[in-house]
């Protein structure tokens, strides 16, 4: 039989079995953590699966077919590289909020370069927009415009207010996204605002520090009225790449790899090259320092990878 992960508690796996659209509670064959990987979980929600049926229909997944793409978290274990998040993904959603709480660029950005990596198209949802001053709205349409030179959409929205709410679910319709956020940042808010019937439970800011509290605890996949389905996740604090080497990355930063082709040298990291067009560009502002400072943290990332 074949289905589809759509929820996952680490050791319990729910599957849907596409032609009935029953629901059955799976488990995994002891083989299946013995695959060599550096990633802590086996399964991911979006993974499809062929299984079988046992004693009081427990399903047992045999087999996972090839993935087109997924994202992946740091995982909290030191002693693991990643944890995937979700698999199969049409459309991946960052929730960027300037309060309550705040989303920094660099967490925005880490975002960006693993959906170039993974082949994902990006979208950026300035959510919580109805909590905005006139001169925030300012600041948050500057960056929507800057990001949106170097190829990424986003859609300011607010599921308070209902502001682009029809136009968020023409974009979710009949594809499988994923909502990623901080904790806080309003992805199950937003997700009951497109399908009541979901009711997801949502959190309160914390006053220490204006982070949110965790509210999901692990992945599960919805099903919009509308078409398609997205999969809701816990807050992430950080993305990250593996088995990504450090001349790869500048390919994930899609304006400095285009200036990239006007450097003397072919095999420029744009570090501290002589006549190197990134680093020029970036002392005339034409590349945001943010995104920089972030392309610098992953170069010192993968030369880690390298040296463990």
């Amino acid at each position: 039989m074949r289905g589809i992960i759509i929820k996952s508690t680490g050791s319990w796996y729910q599957v849907l079995e596409q032609e009935s659209g029953k629901i059955y509670e799976a488990r995994i064959r002891g083989k299946f953590k013995l695959i060599k990987t550096r990633l802590t979980n086996p399964l991911a929600v979006g993974d499809f699966v062929e299984f079988s049926l046992e004693v009081d229909d427990i399903a047992w997944i045999t087999k996972i077919e090839p993935r087109k793409n997924y994202l992946i978290r740091k995982a909290v274990n030191l002693s693991k590289e990643a944890h995937i998040i979700a698999s199969n993904i049409d459309v991946g959603c960052i929730l960027f909020t300037l309060k309550m709480p705040e989303t920094s660029l660099g967490f925005l950005d880490r975002f960006l370069v693993c959906c170039e990596a993974y082949d994902i198209k990006p979208l950026i949802l300035f959510n919580k927009a109805d909590l905005l001053d006139t001169e925030e709205l300012e600041y948050a349409e500057d960056i929507a415009t800057v990001y949106q030179s170097i190829g990424y959409d986003s859609l300011f929205v607010s599921s308070v207010s209902g502001l682009n709410m029809d136009q968020l679910r023409e974009e979710l319709k009949d594809k499988t996204s994923v909502f990623f956020g901080h904790s806080g940042s309003g992805k199950s808010t937003l997700v009951n605002a497109l399908n009541p019937e979901v009711n997801l439970k949502t959190g309160d800011i914390s006053d220490i520090h204006l982070k949110g509290k965790h509210t999901t605890t692990f992945a599960q996949m919805h099903f919009w009225p509308f078409g398609g389905q997205v999969i809701d996740t816990p807050g992430v604090r950080e993305f990250a790449m593996i088995d990504v080497e450090k001349e790869e990355i500048q390919h994930y930063f899609p304006e400095i790899f285009s200036i990239s082709e006007n450097c003397k040298f072919n095999n420029c990291l744009h570090l501290n090259e002589p006549k190197c067009a990134v680093l020029e560009a970036l002392e005339n502002e034409e590349i945001l320092e943010s995104r920089y400072a972030t392309y610098i943290k992953l170069m010192e990332e993968a030369e880690e990878q390298v040296e463990r």
